[in-house]
């Protein structure tokens, strides 16, 4: 049953009342959205990421295209990095290996170009830059 339906719960308040404590008052939570969640108290949006595919895609291409120029290829040179490494398969590239660095930064160029795509896009359609 819990102290929920024991008799201390009863206990008149003002019996416990002083000169001494201020009267307790409750405070809005500014956070709550009524009704959001079942009625659980909530921090963000229901839906924060708001995946959008024009993103991802849009996001892939503006990453693919320039990181593919012929000059500096560094598509090429990653994917050239793959192949070396996959001509001995079975074991792994070694850590000087160059397949590392061409990871590495192919793919941070990729989220950055990704998380700017994120910001501009969502920032764009819900009028963000217009304030």
């Amino acid at each position: 049953m819990g102290l929920g339906g024991s008799s201390v719960s009863r206990i008149n308040t003002k019996a416990f009342s002083s000169s001494f404590l201020k009267p307790t008052l409750r405070a809005n939570n500014p956070l709550r959205v009524a009704g959001a969640s079942g009625g659980r108290f909530t921090c963000f949006e229901r839906n924060w990421l708001r995946r959008d595919l024009n993103v991802v895609g849009f996001g892939l291409i503006g990453w693919l295209a320039p990181s593919s120029i012929p000059a500096i290829s560094l598509t090429g040179l990653f994917f050239e990095s793959i192949g070396n490494e996959l001509a001995h398969f079975p074991t792994p590239p070694a850590l000087t290996s160059q397949f590392w660095l061409w990871l590495v930064t192919w793919h941070l160029g990729l989220f950055i170009c990704l998380t700017f795509g994120q910001i501009g896009f969502k920032g764009r359609t819900e009028d963000y830059f217009e304030r």
